[in-house]
């Protein structure tokens, strides 16, 4: 398949998280292809956007990767243990980014498992199997996502993006997920996810 364009990322976060919907992350890794669809995301519109770490034109170490052009990673830790995987939008100097919150394996089912519960794809629980992927921490361990790829040029060949098979589906827009701190913002209908997957996160 064919990997997305810079144009594609060139764009507002809101416009971006519907489009990345049934494309495929890939990480290329030393023991394999990993692939998953895109099956959950969520907008952050920047300097104007409570919820977003660039709110209010913040800029810090961490969120300097999202001043930069679009079509890069920006990866960022959570309770001190999980990384969580955002595509950086817009042009250079407006940090806006869409958090990839839930995939749908598609390639490398054993190595995911490996990295998600140390068994092999076969050993898995129908639950273990539902919870591989179905969170913006669960897809990074799965997919070996960690700092290290934080300002990964998604046009490269290690980690980047695909068109995907274009298949049809309806899109559930709704509240975002754990920024209660985030005052009106905490109510925007800014995450997306492919209606009845059953590797979204929360439905």
């Amino acid at each position: 398949m064919k990997t997305i364009g810079r144009e594609f990322y060139n764009r507002d976060s809101l416009i971006v998280a519907r489009e990345l919907l049934g494309k495929v992350l890939v990480h290329e890794t030393e023991g394999g292809r990993i692939s998953a669809k895109i099956v959950e995301t969520e907008a952050y519109m920047g300097i104007e956007d409570k919820a977003a770490h660039s709110y209010g034109g913040k800029r810090t170490t961490r969120v300097e990767v999202m001043y930069g052009g679009p079509g890069c990673s920006y990866v960022f830790m959570i309770y001190g243990m999980y990384y969580c995987f955002n595509v950086v939008t817009r042009e250079e100097g407006i940090p806006q980014a869409v958090l990839i919150r839930a995939v749908e394996p598609a390639e490398g089912f054993e190595q995911m498992s490996a990295n998600r519960f140390q068994k092999a794809y076969h050993q898995l629980s129908k639950s273990q199997i539902k919870g591989l992927t179905n969170g913006p921490g669960k897809l990074c361990r799965a997919l070996l996502i960690d700092k290290s790829l934080n300002g990964e040029d998604l046009r490269g060949r290690k980690l980047y993006i695909e068109e995907g098979e274009g298949e049809n589906f309806s899109v559930v827009s709704a509240k975002r997920i754990g920024i209660d701190y985030a005052g009106e913002a905490k109510d925007y209908q800014w995450r997306f996810y492919i209606e009845a997957n059953p590797y979204v996160s929360v439905k």
